[in-house]
């Protein structure tokens, strides 16, 4: 390993699937070393994982980092949004952690949306309409479902959270990823002594909100990991903040993330307040808003459904007029949390590859038909879609966007977004700068721009044609009539 220029930092994104973490030096951007370790997430009606795995795989990335990481000044968690921690007072969970992609509270998120003054009071409170995704939704259902674990509740937490706190032993959250969970009220920018009220959840039991800047804390005494003790501790945030950090955003630069979920969203100085629920008024992790809407079903969804057909995932074929909606653990945008997938106009003719393209199409017809939603009425609609996540170096996801888009795609060459978001965040707690701006001289958007072609506005008219007719079927719930 080369000399650094600057003082090192140490970037995390604990994901749904695993942790990685980088080492990077703050000066330049280059990243040092790095690690990666697996997590398990539950099968079944839930999606569920135990946060000491998450701490085990964050202790097993950060040894593979070596020297680098002992060296480092600063660090930052970036992790999934939504997930609900509940921990006892020894500070151990009480049981595994509610992902954000487990949609059995569904049918609390419809009753509070209800009880609570309907959509567009929760709009005009929280910035958001929840769904199932949110973590008040998840606290709603765990009190019906499972009261003793309430009861032996003692702190709620969120999964970078949780990180945070067994690095400094401190409660703390961000403003980025207190804004999905639905107790955190956009309008004022505090927990919502209402929302808590009605769900009966003691504001004592939540992390204390770090302001963007702050010092969240040092790293204490009693760790597995290669710090040195006081080493800085940030904020941190939800992943997508964190991307949008590690990004450099500024206000209407519009990002599609291709990953377990799908994401569209972008960085507007305007607070969100979508009544209809597509939109996710999202604070981001500087000081701006990150309007967000997000696809339960993307990459590991079309996945499926090429290991189904036997094809690799490239194998994709043109001339196709089957359609596939790909719901295969129910949606949220569109709001069908009960759906499951659909295949509409299958021929003798058509090819296993031609179902492979309409699972991209579909997959994709969802984001995009929540672009114009994050936009801001003003932002440059000839500006290039920044195309991030596991998918985006994909040949077919490529070209699925650019199609359905028409619009011009780059993509940028750095890989762990969330992760150099993270690293540029630690950054900013030694040098002062802002943390898109220390990115945006790391140049993390360096990348190839695939021109814009002519918007296959017959695919995307044929999509929402079978969404439409396929309504009442796809809202259906498990065994109803």
């Amino acid at each position: 390993m080369s000399a650094a220029e600057g003082p090192l930092v140490v970037g995390v994104d604990s994901s749904t699937q695993s942790t990685k973490a980088l080492v990077v030096d703050a000066s330049t951007g280059r990243v040092v070393a790095s690690g990666q370790a697996p997590h398990t997430v539950s099968a079944g009606a839930g999606r569920e994982s135990d946060p000491r795995r998450w701490w085990d795989a964050l202790c097993d990335a950060l040894h593979q980092c070596g020297e680098a990481a002992r060296e480092a000044s600063a660090v930052s968690i970036g992790g999934q949004q939504h997930g609900l921690v509940t921990l006892d007072a020894g500070g151990e969970p009480v049981r595994p952690a509610l992902l954000w992609n487990d949609v059995r509270s569904a049918p609390q998120a419809a009753r509070l949306v209800e009880e609570l003054g309907g959509a567009k009071a929760w709009a005009e409170r929280t910035g958001s309409v929840p769904g199932a995704s949110f973590t008040v939704t998840k606290w709603a259902w765990l009190a019906e479902n499972e009261p003793e674990a309430v009861r032996a509740t003692a702190a709620v937490r969120l999964p970078h959270d949780y990180l945070t706190e067994r690095l400094t032993g401190q409660g703390t959250t961000d403003r980025g990823d207190a804004s999905g969970t639905g107790w955190w009220a956009s309008a004022t920018e505090a927990y919502d002594a209402e929302v808590l009220a009605h769900v009966g959840l003691d504001q004592a039991l939540l992390p204390r909100v770090v302001r963007p800047g702050e010092v969240a804390g040092t790293v204490r005494d009693a760790h597995d990991l290669p710090f040195s003790k006081g080493t800085l501790v940030a904020a941190g945030t939800g992943d997508n903040a964190a991307a949008a950090l590690g990004l450099g955003l500024r206000p209407g630069t519009p990002v599609l993330s291709l990953g377990t979920s799908g994401t569209v969203y972008a960085v507007s100085r305007r607070r969100p307040a979508d009544p209809t629920g597509t939109v996710a008024g999202f604070a981001d992790a500087h000081g701006d808003w990150l309007p967000l809407a997000c696809t339960l079903n993307c990459t590991q969804a079309v996945d499926r459904v090429a290991t189904l057909l036997g094809l690799d995932r490239e194998a994709v074929e043109p001339g196709t007029s089957v359609t596939l909606l790909p719901y295969l653990d129910g949606e949220r945008t569109p709001a069908l949390p009960h759906a499951s997938g659909l295949l509409h106009g299958l021929r003798h003719d058509t090819t296993g590859g031609q179902l492979l393209q309409a699972a991209y199409d579909g997959a994709v017809h969802s984001l995009l038909g929540a672009l114009d939603l994050v936009l801001d009425a003003d932002a440059d609609t000839s500006a290039p879609l920044l195309l991030i996540g596991g998918g985006a170096r994909g040949t077919a996801w490529q070209q699925t966007v650019r199609r359905l888009s028409g619009r011009a795609v780059q993509v940028p060459e750095a890989r762990e977004l969330v992760a150099l978001g993270a690293a540029a965040q630690a950054a900013g707690l030694l040098t002062g700068e802002d943390p898109a701006a220390v990115a945006r001289r790391w140049d993390t958007t360096r990348g190839p721009v695939l021109e814009a072609v002519e918007r296959d506005e017959e695919t995307l008219a044929r999509i929402a044609g079978v969404l439409s007719d396929a309504a009442p079927l796809l809202a259906r719930e498990p065994g109803g009539g």
